[in-house]
Formats: structure tokens, C-alpha cells, sequence
């Protein structure tokens, strides 16, 4: 879970969570509105998750953070644009290209 910086921390025991903080452009950069039963709910984009994955990627392994990207490279929106510049915001690009660039 993201949040701002400024935002309260949250107390829960269930389910287990681990957030990470982000601020400014890698916190706005990427979202999206969806509607979900009359409630408006913020989630971040597909090639904007795929970003994240690599920035914690020695939270999560590297093998997750490729896993991501081989997924979203065979959905139907994939776009290589828009994953280098979710990357650049995350400031992973540098670490990312070189995958991107082997699975192309």
C-alpha cells in the first residue's frame, strides 16, 4: 500500500501489510480512477505497478519484478513507452531498460 507522506499511519493486524512511502511524481504519476460498487477508488496502472516492482525489487527479489514485466508485456495494453516513463519517474530506468530491451 502507498501512501503520502503527510497521510496518517495506518493500524491494522489483518491483513498483514508492508507500506511504503512515496512522494510527489512517484505517488500521483500513474493512477487511475475505477468504479467499484459507487466507490471511486484509486489504483495504480499496470506499466506504474511494473515500475514499483522493480524500485522494491530487493523487497520483493528481482524474480518478481521480471515475472511483472513478462505479464504486462503479453497483455493487450502493453507499451513500451509508457513503461520507460512510469520507470524514469520511479527512477528505475537505468535498471529496468536493460529488461525490457531483452524481452523485446
Amino acid at each position: 500500500m502507498a501512501l503520502p507522506r503527510n497521510a496518517e499511519r495506518p493500524r491494522l493486524e489483518y491483513p498483514p501489510l508492508r507500506v511504503v512511502w512515496f512522494s510527489g511524481s512517484a505517488f500521483s504519476y500513474g493512477v487511475e480512477v475505477h468504479e467499484i460498487d459507487d466507490v471511486r477508488v484509486r489504483i495504480y496502472s499496470a506499466p506504474k505497478a511494473v515500475a514499483d516492482c522493480f524500485k522494491y525489487r530487493y523487497r520483493l527479489g528481482l524474480a518478481v519484478a521480471i515475472e511483472a514485466l513478462k505479464l504486462h508485456r503479453d497483455s493487450a495494453v502493453f507499451d513500451p513507452t509508457e513503461i520507460l516513463a512510469c520507470a524514469r519517474v520511479c527512477r528505475v530506468e537505468t535498471v529496468m531498460r536493460p529488461y525490457l530491451e531483452a524481452l523485446l
